[in-house]
């Protein structure tokens, strides 16, 4: 799980950080509204803890744009004791949870859990369909009209976040980043091994959807009419 925190008081950032990474999630940090909305419209993060007073642009403003982008991504809000009128405004705007300053990191995580829980729960149990395809993201299987083969757990992560993301293109860095980190030394051609997997189990289940490949900007699903 990878969780982007957009929080600018930074000690409270890092302790939020250090917090998140001993529970074994990845963590990105930023410091300001229009970095967090650049960051989270990459649609790489499982969670988003969102401060509601931050410079450049505020949390609620943020929120708003990244569901009117239509991420679903789930957003927990941090916000002060006594901005009740914030709150509500941020739950009708789609955030799934807020809390209050201060708050303990047992009632952080427990949050974030039931958060968590309840995206799982809404997912549908037959997994992720596009075109005719349907990826179980449970037990690594692609089917096609009844035929079916089991992805690597690589193959899965991309053809999963390729499948959420639908028709919007999804660069290299993009899948670099939400496979193996903002830290890793993974290169682009190990991107273009793994499309290339993908592609000829989805030839071989003689599917009509398609990876295809924008140049210079990235990959996207398509559907062959």
């Amino acid at each position: 799980m990878r969780i982007l925190i957009v929080e600018d008081e930074l000690h409270l950032a890092e302790a939020l950080s250090q917090i998140l990474k001993k529970q074994n999630y990845s963590v990105d940090m930023v410091h300001d509204g229009r970095n967090g909305l650049d960051y989270a419209l990459s649609g790489i993060y499982d969670l988003l803890l969102l401060d509601i007073m931050m410079p450049e642009m505020d949390g609620i403003s943020v929120l708003k744009e990244i569901r009117r982008e239509g991420l679903s991504t789930p957003v927990i809000l941090l916000t002060a004791k006594g901005e009740i009128d914030d709150k509500i405004t941020g739950l009708d705007y789609g955030a799934d949870d807020y809390v209050a300053k201060p708050f303990s990191s047992g009632e952080l995580m427990a949050r974030i859990r039931a958060v968590l829980r309840r995206k799982s729960e809404v997912m549908p149990e037959e997994g992720l369909k596009f075109g005719d395809m349907e990826l179980n993201t449970s037990t690594l299987k692609l089917s096609v009209n009844g035929k079916e083969m089991k992805l690597n757990l690589k193959e899965n992560e991309l053809l999963e976040l390729l499948m959420v993301r639908k028709q919007s293109i999804t660069s290299k860095e993009q899948i670099i980043e939400k496979l193996w980190g903002f830290d890793s030394d993974v290169e682009h051609n190990n991107v273009e091994v793994y499309i290339s997997f993908l592609r000829k189990k989805l030839n071989f289940l003689n599917s009509a959807v398609r990876i295809s490949t924008v140049r210079g900007v990235g990959y996207v699903l398509e559907v062959n009419t």
